[in-house]
C-alpha cells in the first residue's frame, strides 16, 4: 500500500505541507497507489529518496519491456504473419548476440528506443529459420510503416509507390526502401540477409518527392510553361535548378516534384513531352560515375 493523501489536525492537506511540533498525522493510503515523481520535489530524508527512485526506476523498466514486447511482437507479424513464437534456444542466442542476459532485458531495450524492433524481430525469424529450414519471411511486408517499424524512403533514388522496391535492414535508421534497379544497392548485396522484400501499400493522398531532368530549346518563358504543364497535372514544384552551357541551342532544367504514385509521374511526364520546346525528359533514379543515373 502507498499513501495518496494526508491529514493533519483532522484536514486534508497536500503531502508537501511542512509539520510542526504537536502536529496530529494521519497516512491515508491505497493498494492500487504508487510513488510519485514529483514527491521528489519535497521529500526530506535521503532513505525516503532513495526508494522512490528505485521504485521508479523499477517501474519505468517494467513498462518499458511491457511496449518492448508489444512492439516486437508487431514487428514479427508484420515481417511473417504465420511465424510460431521462437525456441527457448533462439531467444537464449540473440539475447547473447546483444549481450544482455534476459528476454526481459531485451524487450526494455526495445521499449526504451535503444533497439529497432524490426531489427530485433528479423534476427529472431532468421535464427528460427535456421533452425527449421523454413524461410524467415515469406511475406512482402507494407512500406506504409506499422507501429514500432521506422520507415525511411532512400534519398538516393526517391523511390515512389508502383515502383519495384527493397527493404534494406539499417541496424539505426530501421527499414531503408530502395529502387531495385537503385545502384547502391549493388553496395550491399554482400549482406542479403539485412534486404526484405517489400511491397507497397495504398496511401491516397500521399505526395512523394521525385527528381526529372527536362532538356528544353532555348525559347524565352519556356521554364514557365514546363512549370505550368506540371501544375495541371496536379503535381507541385519542391525545387527547380537549371543549367545553361555557352552556345549550346539547349537548356537542361532540374525539377524536384511531389506525385502521389509512379502513374502519376508518368501522367506529368507525358504532359512535358507534348510541350513544343521538350526536346527529351528523364526520371533520374541515384547516382552512377558522379552522373546522375536517368530512366527515360
Amino acid at each position: 500500500r502507498h499513501c495518496i493523501a494526508v491529514k493533519i489536525n483532522y484536514e486534508l492537506m497536500p503531502l508537501r505541507t511542512q509539520l510542526r511540533n504537536g502536529d496530529h498525522v494521519e497516512i491515508l493510503t491505497s493498494a492500487n497507489a504508487s510513488p510519485n515523481a514529483a514527491w521528489l520535489n519535497f521529500v526530506v530524508s535521503g532513505k525516503a529518496r532513495s526508494h522512490i527512485r528505485n521504485y521508479l526506476r523499477n517501474t519505468r523498466v517494467e513498462e518499458a519491456a511491457a511496449l518492448g514486447e508489444r512492439l516486437l511482437n508487431h514487428a514479427i507479424a508484420a515481417l511473417n504473419p504465420e511465424a510460431v513464437e521462437p525456441d527457448p534456444a533462439v531467444w537464449d542466442r540473440v539475447v547473447k548476440d546483444y549481450g544482455m542476459k534476459t528476454r526481459e532485458e531485451l524487450y526494455a531495450s526495445i521499449g526504451l528506443g535503444g533497439k529497432l524492433p524490426l531489427v530485433v524481430a528479423h534476427q529472431l525469424l532468421h535464427v528460427q529459420g535456421e533452425k527449421t529450414g523454413e524461410p524467415a519471411h515469406p511475406h512482402a511486408i507494407s512500406i506504409r510503416g506499422t507501429e514500432g517499424i521506422a520507415v525511411e524512403l532512400a534519398q538516393c533514388c526517391h523511390p515512389i509507390p508502383g515502383d519495384p522496391v527493397l527493404g534494406f535492414i539499417h541496424k539505426d535508421r530501421g527499414l531503408i526502401i530502395h529502387t531495385h534497379d537503385c545502384p547502391s544497392i549493388r553496395a550491399f548485396r554482400t549482406d542479403p540477409d539485412k534486404w526484405l522484400d517489400v511491397e507497397w501499400e495504398a496511401e491516397p493522398g500521399h505526395m512523394f518527392d521525385v527528381s526529372i531532368k527536362v532538356v528544353v530549346g532555348n525559347q524565352r518563358g519556356v521554364l514557365a510553361k514546363v512549370a505550368g504543364a506540371i501544375a495541371e497535372h496536379g503535381s507541385n514544384i519542391g525545387n527547380v535548378a537549371m543549367e545553361e552551357e555557352d552556345g549550346s541551342p539547349y537548356t537542361v532544367l532540374f525539377f524536384t516534384v511531389q506525385v502521389e504514385n509512379r502513374m502519376h509521374l508518368a501522367r506529368v511526364m507525358r504532359g512535358l513531352r507534348v510541350l513544343p520546346d521538350v526536346v527529351r525528359i528523364f526520371r533520374i533514379k541515384g547516382k552512377k560515375d558522379g552522373r546522375a543515373a536517368q530512366t527515360q
